[in-house]
């Protein structure tokens, strides 16, 4: 009888299979299966204080729950391997409840983890099996609920007092904070002018340039021209001389592997890419690729959803004798580099009686598939990601990189000048991982026979004005480290977070990839600190994280997290919805321009934000509008709608177009006598019910449905060509764009694998 292993994900099943051989079935779960019922909030607090948690199946998950327990009904050694963290562990513990109805009596169920999918890990891991651990399932489960709390009860408010659609969540609403307080900051900042001076000095036939640092016993503190020039012309009459030399070696040390957050920090920082992107090639990269044998996947990397620093001893011996058959000996430390996390009080606290290592940190599984010779097999940004985390991996077992450190203080009356320059004189790891300079440190000239004493002519002074800048607006790298720093969210769902906050329409990206809040995302925030202030408050929301883990290690009881969290959240909540449920309006300076009595309001309406009158509806005045740099409102002159000479083909009246939620449209010039809005029809009819199938809009942009809906969803996202399918015959392909802008056209049925590029 064939044993039974469970994934988690479809993709690693060939991966697998292979090391595992014909004895066994391998499935997969595709994710979760059963989550909290979607339309209400399936908890419930009985009178005994206990919490009872119902869970119903994921829609169309239906088929995988019938099909895993098909599966198991007949397996006699059943393994459970979904990933090797908490989400993993709760997806165990439902393919288990579900399952035991269907099982023999006899069959044994054990959890797996492995943290590599090579065959050494899988086989290790099949030969030691374990149990489903509850206390990680209670955490899980206790964040699931605390987060279905917050969203379920207080969204609906929400809607009633800012505007339909919005929502709240325990983490991502602290996160929105984050990005409004900076905005805040930013708008409100005040910049303050200051001043640097720089002189040039002569030395023999060289040159020396010093920045002024002191001026007797105080640091430089010049704030105005006038200040400036005076000084400049002081140190122009002043003799100087070379008070000091000192020189020194500079270490720097290799950075530590690669765990998640500092991961997709660096994959930002280095590559561009977004939080979300960097995880989905991790993933891709743990679970396995096709190299030149099609029937082989590879797997490159361990398990990318980690905080730990650790290195197996496997990986440690791997890389010091790729180092030392690759690079001369001095590359190579006497003993192997080991890391440990920097921990704040808040982290030490989280971490008290719970190893850190429970994963390894992020590695390339085989040092010796360089990115070189893994290039030709991987995508460009697969392999970029790739190459980064070999990189990394190799650099941090190599010896520090060495500078020669020289700095000259010159003196002259009361000024001291200081400059300080270093020349590498050993890269060490940074042979391998490049790391970013302090460049005008590194530029800086001085003479080779300079010595103390040495007297120097002025030969320029050169004052500069300069004026304080704003704190800057996040990235996703650097609120990702922010977010860790502060203790809000955890690894896994860094990513998450982020895409919600984005989809919610709460924020926007620049150019420069930096967050800004929308007028949405403000209102909401600055609505929930209010009347919120425990689930708004960024240590309460990091003291939860930590109690979660300390749920994981068994220290704290689940339902008591809950019932604490519960009663402090009822009662801020009845005294947020017992007030004034209209919607408010967020109140502006600005003179209402038409009854000049009122002031203007920022409103929230079906199409988006606007500018009202306060008077209304005395005054009906409404603007859209929009924020300067620094952040004042401006009211923006928006084009009425535009007549068309077409005629509508249901009341013969002229067509117009009219700016909508979801961008301009063609309507009837009659509305709302006549309602007849125009629509792109494409010319073959729906596969599902033959009705037509015409262009819609929404939020996320256009896609083609069924003019039957709702009765039929049958929907295209993306453009269409119509063309019919060689292969299974379907009116039409869809198109699929890379980032070079390169079509590739796909058939629309998933059971058809036409693809043409």
């Amino acid at each position: 009888m064939k044993k039974l292993l469970i994934v988690e994900s479809p993709a690693k099943i060939k991966t697998i299979s292979k090391f595992l051989g014909k004895d066994f079935n391998i499935v997969s779960t595709v994710g979760h299966i059963v989550d909290l019922p979607p339309k209400k909030i399936g908890v419930t607090i009985k009178d005994d204080n206990s919490i009872e948690i119902e869970y119903a199946p994921i829609e169309d998950k239906k088929k995988v729950i019938a099909d895993l327990c098909k599966a198991a009904s007949t397996a006699q050694e059943i393994y459970l391997a979904p990933d090797p963290d908490r989400e993993g562990e709760i997806i165990a513990w439902h393919v288990l409840q579900l399952i035991k109805k269907v099982i023999k009596k006899d069959a044994k169920v054990y959890r797996i983890t492995f943290n590599e999918i090579t065959k050494p890990a899988v086989l290790a891991a099949v030969a030691n099996p374990s149990t489903v651990d509850l206390k990680k399932v209670g955490a899980q489960q206790a964040r699931r609920v605390l987060d279905r709390w917050v969203g379920y009860q207080v969204s609906p408010i929400l809607w009633k007092k800012i505007a339909p659609g919005t929502s709240a969540g325990r983490v991502q609403s602290v996160t929105l904070r984050l990005i409004s307080d900076r905005e805040d900051e930013i708008r409100a900042f005040k910049p303050e002018e200051y001043w640097s001076i720089e002189g040039l000095f002569k030395h023999n036939k060289d040159s020396i340039q010093a920045a002024l640092t002191h001026i007797g016993k105080k640091k430089l503190d010049i704030n105005n021209k006038k200040d400036a020039d005076a000084t400049v012309k002081k140190i122009k009459e002043t003799d100087f001389v070379v008070d000091s030399v000192t020189d020194k070696k500079r270490t720097k040390h290799p950075l530590p592997p690669f765990m998640t957050s500092s991961l997709q920090q660096a994959a930002f920082n280095r590559l561009g890419f977004g939080v979300k992107k960097t995880m989905t090639l991790a993933q891709k990269l743990y679970e396995g690729l096709l190299f030149s044998d099609p029937k082989t996947p590879i797997a490159l990397i361990t398990y990318m959803r980690t905080d730990s620093l650790r290195l197996s001893q496997t990986a440690l011996t791997q890389a010091r004798n790729y180092i030392g058959k690759t690079y001369p000996k001095e590359y190579l430390p006497t003993t192997a580099n080991t890391y440990e996390r920097k921990k704040t009080s808040k982290k030490k606290a989280a971490d008290k009686g719970q190893p850190q290592d429970a994963h390894e940190a992020i590695r390339p599984i085989n040092v010796s598939i360089t990115p070189t010779q893994a290039k030709k097999y991987l995508e460009k940004d697969m392999f970029r990601l790739y190459e980064l985390i070999w990189k990394r991996f190799l650099a941090c077992q190599m010896k520090p990189a060495q500078y020669a450190q020289r700095q000259v203080v010159i003196t002259g009356g009361d000024f001291v000048f200081k400059v300080t320059g270093s020349t590498l004189i050993f890269d060490g790891f940074l042979k391998v991982y490049a790391v970013e300079e302090d460049e005008k440190e590194k530029a800086a000239k001085i003479p080779h026979d300079i010595k103390a004493k040495d007297p120097l002519n002025v030969e320029k002074v050169m004052p500069k004005q300069h004026f304080t800048q704003p704190p800057p607006r996040y990235t996703e790298g650097s609120l990702v480290k922010t977010m860790e720093k502060e203790g809000i969210g955890r690894p896994s769902t860094y990513a998450s977070i982020l895409n919600t906050i984005q989809a919610r329409s709460y924020t926007t990206l620049d150019k420069r990839k930096r967050f800004s809040p929308t007028e949405l995302g403000s209102a909401v925030t600055k609505m929930l600190v209010a009347n919120l202030p425990h689930i708004m408050d960024v240590s309460f929301t990091a003291h939860m994280e930590q109690d979660l883990d300390e749920i994981a290690q068994g220290t704290i009881e689940r339902d008591t997290l809950l019932l604490e969290f519960n009663s402090m959240f009822q009662t801020d909540l009845k005294k947020f919805a017992g007030k004034d449920e209209k919607r408010t309006p967020q109140p502006t300076e600005m003179d209402c321009p038409t009854c000049k009595k009122e002031k203007l309001a920022i409103r929230f309406g079906k199409a988006g934000e606007f500018l009202g009158c306060l008077g209304y509806p005395d005054c009906s005045f409404t603007s859209n509008f929009k924020r300067d740099e620094e952040g004042k409102l401006e009211l923006v002159t928006t084009e009425g709608p535009k007549v068309l000479e077409e005629k509508c083909p249901q009341c013969k009246k002229n067509l117009r177009q009219v700016i909508g939620k979801f961008g301009p449209f063609i309507a009837c010039s009659g509305y709302p006598d006549c309602k007849y809005v125009h629509q792109t029809k494409a010319h073959f009819q729906c596969p599902s019910c033959s009705s037509d199938i015409v262009e819609r809009k929404w939020r996320g942009g256009k896609f083609w449905g069924c003019k039957g809906y709702p009765k039929c969803k049958f929907a295209i996202f993306g453009q269409i060509e119509e063309t019919p399918c060689p292969e299974c015959k379907l009116p039409f392909l869809v198109k699929k764009f890379d980032k070079d802008k390169n079509v590739t056209l796909i058939c629309h049925t998933k059971e058809c694998a036409y693809n043409k590029k």
